[in-house]
Formats: structure tokens, sequence, C-alpha cells
């Protein structure tokens, strides 16, 4: 059993990883940068070493470091939490070269998720459904017009290494296509490294929708039921829920053993997420793997009473899975709250937080890393907590999530609490009614 984890991450996740740790009787080490010394993972991980200066590629990025930490604290493993390292396989591969347990997938399981169009062409082979498009990536434009004619007009050009929505466009037309794709194509080589482009065929009105998974990678893969992340903004989770509000027992089958299937095809092991487009009539298209703990891992723990943490942990140290997939009970809502200003484009917002007071009561849950004093910096992410709720029905869960928002005390910089409580009272939200999209036509009203 591994008995002293480095944890490769900061933040709420880094937090959530120690809590569990503790609770298996597990060490912790927390690496921090400068800018991150007095924060929560530092005073409660059993020990921490500080990496480097505030910019990720000098710290949290900076795996040398990262390796060094490990060593000189006789740490036995690594969890990487999200971002980052977490599905860098280079990372993994030098992990497994040091003797350290990485905990996630196999560094060749990440090289080949990680890249979309051979994670597409690898579920194709697998059985699983996938949007219809280049096998993988195309040439030039010449191939990639070609496809997309054969496709069918409008299309997705989408970078192959890519991810939060960059080196991505949509072509309506022939006409404007060769445009697109020299601007993803350059897009994807400044953002990624890595400028190959893949197509795909646009579908209307999707949905996105994802499974959860876990395998031990001798084997046995199991799913813990769907969640429903359609609320996004430019490719960005804002809130995500468990079950979807439109996947019966028999869409939740079907999807679950797709993306079982998926996962068998390349022995997973660990914690994973299959994403799937879902459109109006209810098919669904694998969209990529997440070969990680995903952000919004709370609401599936609510609704399966699990620690995804644990079971991460369990099959890294080799232990196999015995119990079957687990459909959800109740309902679970995730609000993702940063510190932005929704009011003025969800522009960034970080500063000194002056009172802080997170809501409590039965059913409520909130995962952060910051307190009254805290200083959200510029550097990272500006995710600065995750509210969950879980309830008996979803009409009773959005109740619970506007009274727990309406306790959240958070003052001293902008965040998104604002927009939640207006989206959870909005009648097609309350309906079910929305895909990916829907933002673009929901209408933020002005406080006061």
């Amino acid at each position: 059993m591994i008995k002293k984890v480095l944890i490769a991450n900061r933040g709420e996740i880094a937090l959530r990883i120690i809590r569990t740790c503790r609770e298996m009787g597990i060490k912790t080490v927390a690496v921090y940068s400068t800018i991150d010394r007095d924060s929560l993972p530092v005073k409660f991980a059993d020990e921490a070493v500080c990496i480097g200066p505030p910019p990720s590629a000098k710290s949290y990025l900076h795996i040398p470091s990262i390796i060094a930490a490990a060593e000189v604290t006789g740490a036995d493993a690594v969890h990487p939490g999200y971002g980052f390292l977490a599905e860098n396989a280079e990372f993994a591969r030098v992990c497994d070269d040091h003797d350290l347990t990485f905990i996630g997938p196999r560094p060749e399981t990440i090289s080949k998720m990680g890249d979309k169009s051979v994670a597409k062409e690898t579920m194709r082979e697998a059985g699983v459904p996938v949007v219809p498009g280049s096998g993988g990536a195309v040439a030039d434009v010449a191939e990639g017009l070609a496809t997309a004619r054969e496709a069918g007009f409008p299309v997705m050009i989408k970078a192959s290494a890519g991810g939060g929505g960059r080196g991505m466009r949509m072509a309506s037309n022939e006409a404007e296509f060769e445009k697109l794709f020299v601007a993803a194509g350059t897009e994807a080589a400044n953002a990624f490294g890595d400028g190959r482009l893949y197509i795909e065929k646009f579908v209307e009105e999707p949905r996105h929708v994802e499974i959860q998974l876990v395998g031990d990678g001798q084997g046995t893969v199991v799913h813990f039921g769907e969640r429903e992340c359609s609320i996004q903004r430019r490719h960005q989770k804002l809130l995500e829920e468990s079950p979807s509000p439109v996947v019966d027992a028999d869409l939740r089958e079907r999807m679950g053993r797709a993306a079982i299937d998926g996962a068998l095809a390349v022995n997973y092991r660990g914690a994973g997420t299959v994403e799937f487009l879902l459109d109006k009539n209810r098919d669904f298209y694998f969209m990529e793997m997440n070969t990680r703990i995903q952000v919004e891992h709370p609401v599936t723990e609510e609704v399966t009473d699990t620690d995804l943490i644990e079971w991460q942990i369990r099959v890294a140290s080799g232990e196999t899975i015995t119990s079957g997939d687990r459909a959800p009970r109740g309902h679970s809502i995730e609000c993702r709250i940063n510190a932005e200003d929704p009011f003025r484009n969800f522009s960034p917002s970080p500063g000194t937080i002056t009172a802080f007071h997170s809501p409590k009561g039965r059913g409520v849950r909130c995962d952060t890393h910051v307190f009254a004093g805290y200083t959200v910096p510029p550097t990272y992410d500006s995710l600065i907590a995750k509210l969950i709720v879980r309830e008996d029905t979803r009409e009773r869960a959005i109740r619970k999530m506007l009274r727990a928002l309406d306790e959240f005390i958070i003052e001293g910089l902008h965040t998104t609490v604002p927009f939640h409580q207006q989206l959870l009272q909005d009648p097609r939200f309350l309906a079910g009614d929305f895909d990916t999209k829907f933002l673009e036509r929901f209408e933020l009203v002005k406080e006061g």
C-alpha cells in the first residue's frame, strides 16, 4: 500500500487529496510556489516543500523540482490532481523511472488519449459512437475540405492536441473553411506546440454529458453514472449536475457501456471520464477522454456515496475492482465559484478576501482552499470554491443550492455567485431545456 503521497498541485484539489489520504492513514507532502507559502494545503499536509517562484513553468510544471521534492521527503507516490501535469505522459514516465507510483493511468494511455485524433480512432475501433469526420489528423487544408464535404457542413475544425476551446473553429460553408483552418492551426501550434487538426461534423443542439469511470488496469472497468456539463462559457464548465435531466436508465446504460468499452480498449487504470456529445435526437458521440480526476467529480461522489480519490489510490496500489457499476441516487449540483466579475464578461478579479463564510447544513458541501485574509493571485486559475448540494430530486437540489448561495459570503473581490443565483432561477434551466450554447442566449441581469 502507498505510504506517502506527494501532491503535485495546489488549491482546493490539493486540500481534497490531503483529506482522503489522512483518512486512509497515508502521509502527504505538499509542494508550493513562493506565492502559495501560506496556503491551506501547505498548512495541513504532513510536509511541504517549496518548488519555485509563482510562474507555473518554474514551479507546478517544473518536473525536476517536483521529483526532487519527492526524493527528499521519501514519498513513494505522486498524485497530480487536475490541470498542470495531470495529463502529461512524460511526467508519468519520469515518476515510473524514479520508482514513484503515479496515481493515474499508465503513460502510454495518457499519450493515446491525449491526442484527440488518435483517441477518436481508438474509440471507433472499440465500437464507441464517434462524430462523422476525419479518422485522425488531416494532412492539409485540401484534405480537410474534402473531409468536410463528405461529413457535410457545418463542421468543427479541432486541434489534435487541444483542449479548453483553443485551436477550435466552426466552419459553416466551404467559402470560410480555408481561412478558419489556417487560424485554428496557428492557434493550436502556439498553444500546444502542435498544429495538427482534425475535422468533425458539427452536432446541432448538443449537450455535454460525461461518464465517470474507474479501471483497475487488470481488465475491469466500472462506471458511476453521468454528469451533465452543458452550462459552459467559452468551453469552460460553470455548473455540473448528476444525473442529467435528460438521461434515463436505458440511455445511461448504453452510454456507460460505450465508455467502459473504450476504457477497456486501452486497459485503463485509475479514474477517468469519457465525454460525449448528446444531440437533440438522443444520439451520443465520443468527444474526448480525460485521464485524470475532474473538477466536477464531487457531484458523482454525492449521488453514489463514493470517494473517487480513494478509488484512485487503491487501484494505483494494485487493488482489483470487484463491485459493479453504480447508478446515481438522488440529485447533486455543483456551482464553480470563480474570482471573476460576471457583469464584466467574467473578467478575472484577483485580490484579497476580506470576509469569508461558506454555507452549511444537511446536504451542503463546500470544497475550497480560501479563507478571510487569503489573497487570490492572478497567476493561476480563478476557481476559489466548489459549492455542492445533494437532495432527493433535482427540484429540491436547486432550491437547496439557491439557499446555500444566499448564505455564501465572499467580500473583497468579485465572484460568480450572482451569476449562479440568476441561472438557477431561469425557467429554461429549471425545465432542463439547455445545451452547450445556452449561455450565449442567457441574459445576465445587472444587480441593483
